[in-house]
């Protein structure tokens, strides 16, 4: 048999074939260029910060959380814009149009208002007649010679605190109710589920009233109100989120491990429903400022002299016939807040909600 010769492909297996080859640095580098390339498209982000470009990629939900931010930042600071308070009357200088410093020669905001007579209508500027030419009211005064700029963000700050505070509360109070009934199940979640069942067949507006009739009006009173009627679509939530969670393998996990009914509850499932929840709470922001305006309407609300939206476009619906501009404000105002909320809302269901993400 004929033996072949070896060939020897390269330097390194002809050195190796002869003598021990010793490495060196050149055999471990890379061929071509040494950099590392990542794609940074499918990098992957944390779970909030996925979230908030969800959220930013909405117009919608923008222009909501911009127009919220605005009204609310007006809340604080427009009472303070101007020398007049919410309740300082002045009965000389009552039903005042809106007037603003450099609109007098453009025809609009300069004071003048044309209302209607038995003769016909009429145009008349009560600042010219009786000579008030440093007085500036930017949004009218009422029938008490009130600043109506000054009363419709102060009636905000009042309506959004009164807002946000009842839907925390409710926050709090059904998500617990809905967590710990779906939880539990058996006899305590039939037992819980039926006394919300009652609570929620008594109409809320009899709640509200004979709660107002009893205590003395005022913010404390409408929070208390709104809380004992608006928890209840939110421990629905929280319930149906409980009942699809609690049977997961880390719920199992932790239960293994010793951990405790409401440890599990509130430190393993309740992080895993958040979104939900927030968005819930978001919805029923503008649910409680329509029912607090709705309150504060019927006369059932704020008292006198401090104000809400509901207030206002109270007061400025007696007049409405004779000087519009008093009912406008607030309106647009209360608009603006309910639209932008659910907006809001919109926008974080959707950020929130991987199922929803788009692809």
């Amino acid at each position: 048999m004929e033996t072949q010769p070896v060939i020897y492909t390269d330097q390194v297996s002809k050195a190796a074939s002869n003598t021990t080859y010793t490495p060196t640095s050149q055999d471990f580098s890379f061929k071509k260029d040494n950099t590392i390339e990542i794609d940074n498209n499918f990098a992957s982000q944390s779970y909030w910060k996925e979230v908030i470009l969800r959220y930013i990629s909405k117009p919608s939900a923008m222009i909501g959380l911009f127009f919220i931010i605005a009204i609310t930042i007006m809340a604080i600071i427009g009472p303070g814009m101007n020398d007049f308070s919410y309740s300082a009357q002045n009965l000389l200088q009552k039903n005042f149009a809106p007037r603003i410093p450099g609109f007098e020669n453009l025809g609009i905001f300069n004071g003048s208002e044309t209302i209607s007579t038995t003769t016909g209508f009429k145009t008349i500027n009560y600042y010219a007649e009786q000579g008030l030419n440093d007085i500036y009211y930017w949004f009218g005064s009422d029938n008490f010679g009130r600043d109506i700029w000054t009363r419709t963000w102060s009636g905000a700050r009042v309506s959004l605190i009164i807002a946000v505070a009842a839907a925390i509360i409710d926050m709090l109070i059904g998500m617990s109710y809905g967590l710990i009934s779906g939880y539990f199940g058996g006899k305590v979640d039939i037992i819980m589920q039926r006394i919300l069942e009652i609570a929620n067949g008594i109409p809320r507006l009899v709640i509200v009233t004979l709660l107002l009739l009893v205590l003395k009006p005022g913010m404390v009173t409408i929070v208390i109100a709104l809380m004992l009627t608006e928890w209840m679509s939110m421990s629905r939530i929280a319930r149906a989120e409980m009942l699809k969670l609690k049977e997961e393998e880390f719920v199992l996990a932790s239960r293994t491990l010793g951990a405790g009914s409401f440890f599990i509850i509130f430190k393993e499932i309740l992080p895993n429903i958040i979104g939900p929840i927030i968005t819930q709470v978001m919805f029923s922001i503008p649910t409680a400022i329509f029912t607090e305006a709705f309150l504060s309407f019927v006369g059932l609300g704020i008292p006198v002299p401090q104000c809400s939206l509901g207030s206002l476009i109270s007061e400025g619906f007696n007049s409405f016939t004779t000087h519009p501009y008093q009912i406008i404000p607030p309106i647009i105002v209360m608009a603006l807040l309910m639209l932008s909320f659910n907006l809001t809302a919109d926008g974080l269901r959707e950020a929130l909600d991987p199922k929803l993400k788009e692809r």
